[in-house]
C-alpha cells in the first residue's frame, strides 16, 4: 500500500494508512459514509449458517467505527458445477443476519470460481463527530474486550475432524452474534456528558488476531499527532471458548495464527507464566470477533454495566501505558 500514490481528498476522514476497520468519508457536517468489504472461504459445514457468519463479520467493521449499516453489496465466488441448493442456502443466512442489522442488501456481483467465496460490502452512516478510530488509546486508559476468543483454533480443529460438537456450537453462537449490542452500550456511554470523551479507541480482532490488532492501536499515528502507547495485557482476564484451549494444546494451529505470530511476535514480551496455548489464542486469527476498546479507567464500570445490560460478555482485559518496551506485554 506505501507504493500507492498519495491520496488528498480532504473528506476522506480515515483511509488505509492506519488499517482501520474501514474507510470514513464526509458528506456534510453532520453526516459521513463508512464503508467496508470483507469475504472468506467457508469456515463451518453448513451452508446457511456461513452466509449468517459471514454477513455478521462484514458488518461488525461498520459497528467497530461507530457507524450504523445501511446497505450492502454481497460478494460471491462459486464452482461452476456447485449444487445452486447449497449457494441458496448461503446467501439466505447472509440475507437473514443483514435483515437482523436492519442493513438492506440492495445487489452484488458472482463469479465462477474453484473455491465458495462468500462476503459483503458494506456501507453505514456515522457521525463525522464520533469516528471510533483504531488508534487514539491514552497511557492510563483499560481495555475492554467483549467476546471469547478461539474461533480460529476450533475452525482448524473443525476441519480436521477433530473438533467437539460443544466447541463447534458454542464457537458458531460466537461469530453469529453481531457486534451491534456492544456499539450500542458503548454510544449509550459516549452519550453521557461525563463520558462524552470517555471512548478513546475501538478495533474489531479479526484475521490479525487480539496482538495483531493490538500492535495497531499501540502504534498510534504520529503524522497527526496521535501518540503511541505500550499495552498490558492479561491473558487470564479473556473469556475463551469452550474447547480453545484444548484445540491449541492438540495443535489445532491455523496457518493464519503462524503468520500474525511471525508479524506481530517481536514486539509482544510473555511473561514466563503464560502458556503456549495462552499465547496461541492471543495470535489466533478470529471471525466475527470482539471488540477491543481503550476507554478512560474511569468509566469501565459503567461501560461493562451498560454492556452487560446489552446481553455483551464483557472483561477488562488490559490497560495503555505510556510509550515504552516492549510495545506489548502479557502477563
Amino acid at each position: 500500500m506505501r507504493q500507492l500514490p498519495r491520496q488528498t481528498d480532504p473528506n476522506v476522514l480515515v483511509g488505509f494508512e492506519t488499517s482501520d476497520d474501514a474507510g470514513v468519508y464526509l458528506i456534510d457536517p453532520q453526516t459521513a459514509l463508512v464503508q467496508t468489504v470483507d469475504f472468506f472461504t467457508p469456515i463451518v459445514d453448513d451452508p446457511r449458517t456461513f452466509g449468517e457468519v459471514a454477513a455478521a463479520n462484514s458488518l461488525s467493521d461498520v459497528y467497530a467505527m461507530g457507524g450504523r449499516p445501511i446497505s450492502a453489496l454481497s460478494i460471491v465466488g462459486f464452482p461452476e458445477k456447485g449444487e445452486p441448493e447449497i449457494l441458496a442456502q448461503i446467501l439466505q443466512g447472509g440475507l437473514a443476519k443483514m435483515m437482523e442489522a436492519k442493513c438492506t442488501v440492495i445487489g452484488g456481483h458472482s463469479i465462477r470460481s474453484e473455491d465458495v467465496l462468500f462476503g459483503y460490502a458494506v456501507t453505514g452512516l456515522i457521525n463525522p463527530k464520533r469516528v471510533w478510530k483504531n488508534v487514539g488509546a491514552l497511557a492510563a486508559d483499560a481495555l475492554l474486550f467483549t467476546k471469547p476468543l478461539g474461533t480460529g483454533v476450533i475452525s482448524t480443529a473443525l476441519k480436521n475432524d477433530k473438533a467437539k460438537d460443544e466447541w463447534v456450537r458454542a464457537s458458531i453462537r460466537s461469530m453469529r452474534t453481531l457486534n451491534r449490542a456492544a456499539a450500542e452500550a458503548l454510544h449509550e456511554i459516549e452519550a453521557q456528558e461525563k463520558w462524552h470523551d470517555a471512548i478513546h479507541s475501538v478495533t474489531d480482532v479479526t484475521g490479525f488476531g487480539l496482538l495483531g490488532h493490538a500492535r495497531e492501536m499501540a502504534l498510534g499515528n504520529p503524522k497527526k499527532g496521535i501518540q503511541p502507547v505500550s499495552l498490558e495485557i492479561d491473558h487470564l482476564a479473556f473469556n475463551y471458548l469452550p474447547g480453545a484451549l484444548d484445540a491449541a494444546e492438540a495443535g489445532q494451529i491455523p496457518g493464519g495464527l503462524k503468520n500474525n505470530r511471525e508479524f506481530v511476535g517481536e514486539c509482544v514480551e510473555f511473561a514466563p507464566s503464560v502458556s503456549q496455548e495462552h499465547r496461541h489464542l492471543l495470535f489466533d486469527p478470529q471471525t466475527s470477533g470482539g471488540l477491543l476498546v481503550s476507554i478512560a479507567a474511569a468509566a469501565v464500570a459503567d461501560a461493562l454495566a451498560a454492556l452487560e445490560r446489552y446481553g455483551v460478555q464483557a472483561s477488562r482485559v488490559g490497560s495503555a501505558l505510556a510509550k515504552k518496551s516492549p510495545l506489548i506485554q502479557v502477563k
